[in-house]
């Protein structure tokens, strides 16, 4: 998108960089009734050129920079703008609407000669800002949605037999059931207390360590586990309970379905600019087509598979996400792919 305004000899010269978008982006994070839509308003009056440069909300709140100029003319351009949600103008003072996804999301004055094109251009480029906004804003509600439909998916199942193996040992092995019991309070309190949107790679395989200790209490020795993760990755920011569902899914679907039980392999370690981790069973797999069934959310069956996948593709983008490797009778192998830093994630 290229803005243009009047230099001094009046030619018209492109002035709009990624840098200026990467700034009023920053400064409309959070709309135009935001602590940084001030700053909004004086970088597009630098940009544009103009005397003065307003940006009003639905609440007729107007954030100026250059001074207010013509606060009589703007107040009725304001009043006009509302009502008709079309463009106009009184003397030199220009106002247009700011139309988001198909409703009027606020409005765009500017004081002093500027070029009907640019004003144009400073229109769209805004609303371009304030739809990626809220979509951004949806993504993140939807993400935490997520996050609480995972937390109901947690097994009711492993939960009872989890209790009722610590129950029986409340007599013939009272110090290992004491271990088991405080085994479970963590895993309970990390399941399903409330957390932030972020932890660590640390948090993330200390939980399923304390998961897999109780399984390995149900289960018995039909459970084989071996985790290992290298030291560069632990303090890596991680969204909030992603690896324990991938377990669960490798221990309900791979290894309790096999006859003798199995082995699940949990290895983290950094490849190239991303944390890589692996979680991978030997148990029974599946056709590789049922799998990318459930990543698309197709079908039904697999514990938060889908759930975490989408998760990570919205915190990270679509380059990032789950990859499942799998054929019947061949295991699975499941690889969380993240990159090892990114720029406003911090753990909670």
């Amino acid at each position: 998108m290229q803005m243009w305004m009047r230099s001094r000899n009046e030619r018209v010269d492109p002035i709009v960089t990624l840098a200026h978008v990467r700034r009023l982006t920053t400064n409309l994070a959070e709309g135009l009734s935001g602590p940084g839509a001030p700053a909004a308003a004086q970088r597009l009056r630098r940009m544009l050129g103009a005397r003065s440069v307003g940006l009003c909300d639905l609440n007729a709140d107007l954030a100026w920079s250059g001074g207010s100029g013509d606060a009589d003319a703007a107040a009725a351009l304001i009043a006009e703008v509302l009502r008709t949600e079309r463009n106009a103008a009184e003397g030199p003072v220009a106002a247009a609407p700011l139309i988001v996804d198909g409703a009027l999301a606020g409005i765009l004055l500017v004081d002093g000669p500027t070029p009907a094109k640019a004003l144009k251009e400073a229109v769209r480029l805004i609303e371009h800002i304030l739809d990626h906004g809220r979509l951004q804003d949806s993504a993140e509600r939807a993400a935490r949605s997520e996050l609480r439909a995972l937390r109901a998916e947690i097994s009711p199942h492993f939960v009872y037999n989890a209790l009722t193996v610590i129950a029986s040992l409340v007599r013939s092995d009272p110090e290992r059931s004491r271990e088991l019991i405080l085994d479970f309070a963590d895993y309970a309190r990390y399941s399903l207390a409330r957390h932030g949107e972020y932890t660590t790679v640390a948090d993330e395989f200390q939980a399923i360590e304390t998961y897999l200790v109780l399984q390995r209490a149900v289960i018995g020795d039909r459970l084989r586990v071996q985790i290992r993760v290298t030291p560069d990755v632990l303090a890596v920011p991680l969204p909030y309970l992603v690896l324990q569902p991938l377990v669960e899914n490798a221990i309900r679907h791979g290894i309790e379905a096999r006859e003798g039980g199995g082995a699940i392999n949990v290895h983290g370690e950094a490849r190239d600019e991303d944390c890589v981790i692996t979680i991978e069973d030997d148990g029974v797999g599946m056709d590789p087509a049922h799998a990318e069934a459930i990543l698309a959310g197709k079908s039904t069956g697999s514990v938060g598979l889908s759930n975490v996948d989408r998760r990570l593709r919205t915190s990270y983008g679509s380059w990032y996400g789950l990859v499942v490797e799998t054929e019947r009778d061949a295991g699975t192998r499941v690889l969380v792919r993240v990159p090892l830093s990114q720029p406003g994630v911090l753990p909670s």
